[in-house]
């Protein structure tokens, strides 16, 4: 068997796959090492190598990212108490989650949550730093060709399909400069249960590539965009998207189209602070 055999990556691929979901299911639970590496039917001494080569982040990190984003979500869009958020992050104590997120937050918790980016989207509570109609410009999008993953569920758990994108295409060296990472997005959280969400992690490759399971090809339709660049933490877009839809939208005199809207990541939550996170959401006009 060679390095390169395609079975003996793919079975690599599987393997971490079901690790990432166990991650991601599970984030609320400690951080078990040995049960993971059982998950993975790999080796305890080696299998977290194996990881952060194909993720390029070990797996500690992965989590401790992951709740905190998860956090920065709980508190934008909700009224959880911050202990409660600080306990589900697998913080032992309030003051050690506190210092943990304004370290990569740029404030504490209760200051985000009164705060935070999501608040410009939101008139009446940002103190006139508010969303005005020339922050969306039109764009014309060419068709895009998606070489996607699938997701059911929480929009907020999308990363669990990113993850497993990345890890395909670190398999293959597929990584360039020139790739463009998407979401797309295809039902409303306010109407459709979110068992039942539907999206697909993307990336636009410069060149096409042989696609093999569980990666697939979506179309990305060509035509006029509503663009709106949001800075800040994934957490902090639903309040965007309401501004977008139910201000912009509704003031442009223009109408949405009968497509899906998608999401463009223009810098990596991996080595990015999440307040400098930048991502055009992408709304089809008619």
């Amino acid at each position: 068997m060679t390095l390169n055999d395609p079975g003996s990556r793919q079975r690599y691929e599987t393997r971490l796959n079901r690790v990432l979901d166990h991650i991601y299911d599970h984030l609320d639970e400690p951080l078990d090492i040995d049960r993971l590496a059982e998950i993975a039917c790999l080796s305890p001494y080696h299998w977290h190598r194996i990881y952060q080569a194909m993720y390029g982040e070990t797996v500690a990190t992965t989590v401790r990212r992951l709740r905190l984003h998860r956090a920065a979500g709980y508190l934008a869009n909700g009224s959880m108490p911050i202990a409660e958020i600080a306990e589900r992050s697998g913080y032992s104590s309030l003051q050690s989650f506190t210092r943990t997120f304004s370290a990569v937050f740029g404030m504490p918790p209760a200051q985000f949550r009164k705060a935070g980016t999501h608040r410009r989207f939101r008139p009446a509570e940002s103190g006139g730093d508010q969303m005005v109609m020339r922050d969306v410009v039109i764009r014309e999008v060419p068709v895009m060709e998606v070489v996607s993953v699938e997701h059911t569920g929480s929009y907020m758990q999308i990363g669990k399909a990113f993850d497993t994108l990345i890890g395909w295409i670190a398999a293959r060296g597929l990584f360039s400069p020139e790739m463009r990472m998407v979401g797309i997005f295809y039902d409303d959280p306010g109407v459709v249960p979110e068992a039942e969400l539907r999206s697909r992690a993307g990336v636009v490759l410069p060149r096409r590539v042989e696609i093999s399971a569980p990666v697939s090809m979506t179309s990305i339709p060509a035509g006029e965009y509503a663009v709106l660049r949001h800075k800040g933490p994934y957490g902090d877009m639903q309040a965007a998207y309401q501004w977008l839809y139910g201000v912009w939208l509704v003031q442009s005199g223009r109408e949405a189209a009968d497509a899906p809207c998608f999401e463009e990541y223009l810098n990596n939550p991996k080595d990015t602070p999440p307040s400098e996170l930048l991502t055009d959401i992408c709304l089809p006009l008619r």
